[in-house]
């Protein structure tokens, strides 16, 4: 049975309480932030008369913002760490509200700088008190086609949590009401969670691997029209917000205010389509070396080559991620360092009802925070380093920009965090003379590459499709998503792997569906990154300072400028054309050794 939250070791849990110290200090500051936010009106219908209004306007909404995420990630935290608890799930749901409750009452901001004519508001752009927020303007403006008016904008912001019901349900009933039974594994009943069932499917006895994939699938089998139901309801919501702000699809909707073109989405699926065969080569590798007639999806990630198990408990994992970063510098090195040991970085361990996964949050007024289920895998130590390239990622955007900038897009999120992997496998590899290990890593990267380029570029694909067919009145129903599903899953893995029919209902269990067009960025995120990664370790000192530099610009420019700047360019097919070709020579290295 999962360990109950109150008996984790203090040291083992993220210090949530150097946000607030106790429960009652974060009660207080939501009473007072619940009558501060009402303030934000003393501006409006004012916003024309000066620049300098203007500017107090927007200092004041920061302000506001700064409080309402530190508010807001306490809570969160707090009912992360047990969904079950009824005092954390209220408290999550005050914060919610809260930050709802603002969002009415400063939906008014946006419409009025629109309605500020042009000559007029350029002038106040170019005076000295606006200067610094030039950019921040500059992406305001140029969605005022999709801006409505301060009524719409108002009933829209009023409506934002009736629409979000189908992502709240699908996490209720995914991290706390789904529970998976026991499986056969060595002869006696085992649990099986979600953290478990990855440890599961990377165990050498092809048994469990199937008891488990079968089972897990299963249980979301019971329920496929609810699920169905739940993500129709996500991709009506997309649909629905992209149509009133007068976008042409929700693709365009959810890439425009990022500025990204939707042919790099577009392009992410083309280059890959083109080059399936390299996923296909590596897929026969495995089947080849696995000794297999029949290579089944419960078979595709667990270690293939003849190497002793590696283990890596959380200590070992978090000391060698230190070692691994020392070439980024002093600064990094300490900072993650102290994160690490003594500031409380992280949530290490699984407990009953802990939200599964792992990820980094935090706000600008407070550290960088990341929650683990840590559970003593190679692939669980490089979560922990992924996680740790988001949280340096805030901590110098946080430094080195001012609250406006003072955050980043979700376009260059996963970059980041790829980067700190691929220096973790690199010095990894580096360290060992052991070809057996060497080749277990090596298959170890080889697997990142296929489960966050190639499959997540199928999750794209298949979320893109989805959200066309209910752009065009297309009903989502369990039947239809099991049948495009498994065509997909044919698609990509090819001839040399038996689709599984349990596979059908794997997108019933993937909650990066309801994020409106998120995967898509692990893929792109993973090429920059390589292309980083190897400017960096074949470079100098340039090249580290423009990884820096990347790390600090925040969102002080658009993503794909903010790339450019660093020496990658997303907007050509270049990157994952070099991706690909990177997995090609892991491959030949790997046959190498072989």
């Amino acid at each position: 049975m999962p360990t109950k939250r109150e008996e984790i070791k203090e040291n083992d849990k993220w210090n949530v309480y150097a946000i607030f110290a106790n429960d009652n200090l974060w009660e207080e500051e939501l009473k007072v932030l619940q009558e501060e936010i009402k303030k934000i009106t003393q501006f409006k219908g004012k916003l024309k008369d000066s620049a300098k209004i203007i500017k107090d306007t927007v200092d004041f909404s920061i302000s506001l913002d700064l409080k309402l995420g530190k508010v807001y990630t306490y809570a969160h935290m707090k009912h992360d760490e047990d969904s079950k608890n009824e005092t954390y799930k209220n408290s999550y749901e005050k914060a919610y509200s809260l930050a709802i409750s603002y969002d009415e009452l400063s939906s008014w901001i946006t419409p009025e700088l629109i309605a500020i004519p042009d000559d007029l508001m350029n002038s106040y752009l170019n005076s000295d008190e606006l200067k610094p927020y030039k950019f921040y303007f500059e992406k305001i403006l140029r969605a005022k086609e999709h801006i409505l008016s301060e009524k719409e904008e108002k009933i829209l912001s009023m409506a934002s949590k009736a629409l979000s019901t189908a992502e709240d349900a699908f996490r209720s009933l995914n991290d706390a009401d789904l529970k998976f039974g026991l499986i056969d594994k060595d002869g006696s009943k085992q649990e099986l969670t979600h953290s478990l069932y990855y440890i599961y499917l990377i165990d050498k006895d092809r048994k469990t691997r199937e008891n488990a994939f079968k089972q897990y699938h299963n249980k979301f089998d019971e329920f496929p029209t609810t699920f169905a139901s739940l993500l129709s309801g996500e991709m009506k919501s997309h649909s629905f917000n992209a149509k009133v702000r007068n976008f042409s699809s929700s693709l365009e909707a959810s890439l425009f205010y990022k500025n990204v073109d939707t042919t790099v989405y577009t392009n992410l699926i083309d280059t890959v389509h083109k080059r399936i065969d390299s996923l296909h080569r590596y897929l026969s590798y495995r089947k080849k070396k696995m000794g297999l007639s029949d290579l089944h999806l419960y078979d595709v990630y667990v270690p293939f080559v003849k190497s002793p198990e590696i283990k890596m408990t959380y200590d070992e994992a978090r000391d060698t991620l230190l070692d691994s970063v020392k070439i980024l510098g002093e600064e990094y090195h300490s900072t993650l360092k102290k994160g690490l040991y003594e500031d409380g970085w992280v949530d290490k361990y699984e407990n009953e009802n802990k939200r599964s996964g792992a990820y980094s949050t935090g706000s600008y007024l407070t550290m960088p925070y990341i929650l683990m289920n840590y559970n003593g895998t190679l692939s669980s130590a490089r979560t922990l380093a992924h996680e740790a390239g988001h949280s340096m990622h805030s901590y110098f955007t946080h430094k080195y920009q001012p609250p406006i900038y003072g955050s980043y897009p979700i376009f260059l999120a996963e970059v980041a965090s790829t980067f700190n992997e691929e220096l973790f496998n690199h010095y990894q590899i580096e360290h060992s003379k052991d070809k057996e290990k060497i080749a277990y890593l090596i298959n170890s990267r080889l697997e990142e590459i296929r489960t966050t380029l190639f499959r997540q570029t199928m999750f794209a694909e298949f979320e893109l499709l989805i959200h066309k067919l209910v752009e065009s009145d297309t009903p989502l129903t369990f039947q239809l998503l099991k049948k495009e599903y498994k065509k997909i899953n044919e698609f990509y893995f090819g001839k040399e792997v038996v689709i599984d029919p349990e596979i059908e209902i794997e997108w019933a269990r993937i909650p990066h569906f309801y994020y409106n067009y998120y995967v898509y960025q692990y893929a792109t995120g993973i090429s920059a990154a390589i292309a980083l990664y190897q400017n960096v370790i074949n470079g100098g000192q340039k090249e580290k300072d423009q990884y820096l530099g990347f790390l600090k610009a925040g969102n002080s420019k658009f993503p794909i400028d903010i790339l450019k700047d660093a020496g990658v360019d997303m907007g050509t097919p270049k990157p994952i054309e070099k991706a690909i070709d990177y997995f090609d020579d892991l491959l030949k290295e790997l046959e190498k050794l072989d």
